[in-house]
């Protein structure tokens, strides 16, 4: 089967080298060339306070030749001594213009060479912090979530599965769109600029050691792309993958996704719904908005739940997962429940209710991949 725009699969080489770049959420700093002007007008202040403190006893100082220390002089005074050039045609003569060097001279150079040593020194550490940083950040990810893309799928993604307690630091998000990843990033992701269907860019997100990855790109030959190419980085993770036409999502299965949505069907089926029903359309939307309204959620049977049928469960049940199947509610399979089940239930949306989902795996529907 030919998705759209097959013909342009073909991966260019040259523009996207130069972008495998991986950024980290940071603190919101002043811009650089502000940080500059405000040390530069703290050494010039320094400065005019050094050049009227001298000019204030000029008397005390001997200049060579003979005219006197004039304002001008101070100033040359001043910008030859805090630089620590010391030319010597200028030198305090006077007891009192001596003690001034001492107490006053002195610690206006020294902190005129804090201030411009600093900006120097921070300018060349600024690079070595950020390597050490994003070391120190790939040494420490393990079992996080990837999301390939950070448009509306992608962002809704997230801030649903952050709902459940994923910390936001053990999200990464890949995109080839710098500033979608400035907007990644501003919201306190990790992210890593770069096309994604090229293992060199997942590798910077860390994929072959991630628990799950998300695909929500704009286009579905992009996402069977990166389906393949992040199965083959990590075989056990789980993919959960978008579509926009349904005939695509069977090769997106076999491209290596346990689960895919499609995105283009799922809208239409709401409409239509909405069309024969306004008031089920609207409980459906409700349904999809994450955190207000209902909400559905999966979570393990209690204990005193055992024993009892779904019908007979304070929440409103769905489904119920047991092992590596999902059955209905009125499944006569299903019959009691058991300590081992889960359920899919629907219930009002609270803060106290959203459970992480299972960590296991249901069955992916591959070639040659049996359930145990």
């Amino acid at each position: 089967m030919k998705l759209p725009g097959q013909d342009t699969i073909a991966r260019q080489p040259d523009e996207h080298l130069v972008l495998h770049r991986v950024k980290l959420p940071r603190k919101i700093v002043e811009h650089p060339f502000r940080q500059v002007a405000k040390r530069l007008s703290m050494a010039l202040v320094v400065l005019v306070v050094t050049a009227f403190v001298v000019y204030a006893d000029h008397d005390g100082y001997k200049d060579n030749n003979g005219d006197g220390v004039s304002l001008l002089d101070a100033f040359y005074y001043a910008t030859v001594t805090l630089s620590t050039t010391g030319y010597g045609d200028i030198t305090p003569a006077g007891d009192t213009a001596r003690l001034v060097n001492i107490f006053v001279i002195t610690p206006l150079r020294v902190l005129f060479l804090i201030i411009l040593v600093g900006t120097t020194l921070e300018a060349l550490t600024e690079r070595t912090r950020e390597e050490w940083r994003l070391n120190r950040w790939r040494s420490t990810l393990r079992d996080h979530t990837v999301v390939i893309g950070f448009g509306t799928k992608g962002r809704s993604a997230i801030h649903t599965v952050c709902a459940t307690g994923l910390k936001k630091e053990q999200v990464v998000v890949v995109d080839p769109s710098s500033k979608v990843i400035d907007a990644a990033t501003a919201d306190g992701y990790a992210g890593v600029i770069g096309d994604a269907t090229r293992s060199e860019v997942l590798k910077r997100a860390e994929v072959q050691r991630a628990k799950q990855i998300i695909i929500a790109t704009q286009r579905d030959d992009t996402a069977v792309l990166v389906a393949l190419t992040a199965r083959q980085l990590n075989p056990s993770a789980k993919i959960v993958a978008a579509v926009r036409e349904e005939e695509n999502a069977p090769l997106l299965k076999q491209s290596g996704a346990d689960a895919v949505i499609t995105s283009a069907s799922a809208a239409g089926r709401l409409l239509g719904l909405s069309v024969l029903s306004p008031a089920a359309g609207m409980v459906m939307e409700d349904l999809i908005q994450q955190g207000s309204g209902l909400d559905i959620v999966e979570r393990p049977v209690v204990k005193g739940e055992v024993g009892r049928t779904p019908r007979e469960v304070d929440d409103l049940v769905v489904s119920v997962i047991r092992g590596h199947r999902v059955l209905g509610y009125d499944d006569q399979a299903v019959g009691t429940l058991q300590l081992t089940d889960r359920l899919i239930t629907i219930v009002r949306a609270t803060p106290g209710n959203q459970v992480a989902p299972d960590v296991r795996p249901l069955p992916r529907n591959r070639p040659g991949l049996t359930p145990p």
